[in-house]
């Protein structure tokens, strides 16, 4: 399904991954109000439940804002009842055992409202931004769950924007999610921009989570200030100690399976 926004020429909140991490979730919505951007202007990139504590309170502030999401795989596996999150993970990797964790405290908690409300979120957005068209997506377009990282290959975008201008038409800027990690990458057809996540940092070594502001045409990514603490101590209380709480305190993840070489937390640490 694809939502058209028609025109926003003022500035757009962008952000992913909230990952049922309420603090994160609410700290995220108090730059928003101090940045002076409504709900209308604001636009979250998918998976809205995942690995932390606060699944049911997650979702019931992002649909108090009743803001943009679109479909996350999390949101589509969630929303169809499925066994597992579907987020790409390599068969018998860390990430793909700890999932499972999360996935099975998550599913639990959620009722059919929030179930049908995942349903309807649509699998591509489109909006025009100082007389340029901008698409949102979650992961790829051949594949929801698809991690493309700013070291991936140019065939990889290459491949992606053709899918999805075959769906929608002409864009200028593609908008996404999914692997965690924030990145601007100029191509020959536009700017791929990944917007992060607000419910894990980005490997790099530090609590703040990331999120992305669009302002006249020009794209920053934020860094974004939580209780750190509440969070990691309500997935302890929740039982959550598969790994992924230890990284809201580390800021790396517990698992470098899923990441290229070149972005793992010993290339970083190399330069």
């Amino acid at each position: 399904m694809h939502q058209d926004l028609g025109t926003i020429d003022k500035t757009v909140l962008l952000f992913g991954g909230p990952y049922s991490n309420f603090q994160a979730t609410s700290a995220l919505f108090e730059q928003a109000d101090v940045l002076g951007i409504p709900n209308e202007r604001t636009i979250c990139t998918g998976d809205v439940v995942a690995y932390a504590a606060d699944p049911i309170e997650t979702i019931a502030a992002i649909r108090a804002r009743d803001i943009v999401v679109v479909a996350g795989n999390c949101e589509k596996q969630l929303g169809q009842g499925a066994l597992e999150c579907g987020c790409g993970f390599e068969e018998g990797s860390a990430c793909d055992l700890m999932s499972a964790g999360w996935f099975g405290y998550a599913n639990k908690q959620i009722v059919q409202d929030d179930r049908t409300w995942m349903r309807q979120c649509p699998d591509v957005v489109s909006f025009r931004h100082c007389g340029e068209r901008y698409a949102v997506i979650h992961g790829g377009v051949t594949d929801i769950a698809r991690f493309i990282w700013s070291t991936s290959p140019q065939a990889v975008f290459d491949a992606e924007w053709s899918r999805l201008e075959a769906q929608i038409g002409p864009v200028n800027h593609v908008l996404s999610g999914h692997c965690g990690i924030p990145f601007v990458r100029d191509l020959n057809q536009g700017r791929w921009i990944n917007a992060g996540v607000i419910g894990m940092p980005p490997h790099d070594g530090a609590c703040q989570t990331r999120f992305a502001v669009l302002e006249a045409g020009a794209v920053q990514i934020r860094s974004l200030e939580y209780d750190v603490e509440g969070a990691f101590q309500a997935m302890v209380d929740a039982g959550l100690t598969q790994g992924y709480h230890t990284g809201l305190r580390s800021g790396y993840w517990p698992s470098e399976d899923v990441l290229p070489t070149a972005l793992r937390s010993s290339s970083l640490a190399n330069g």
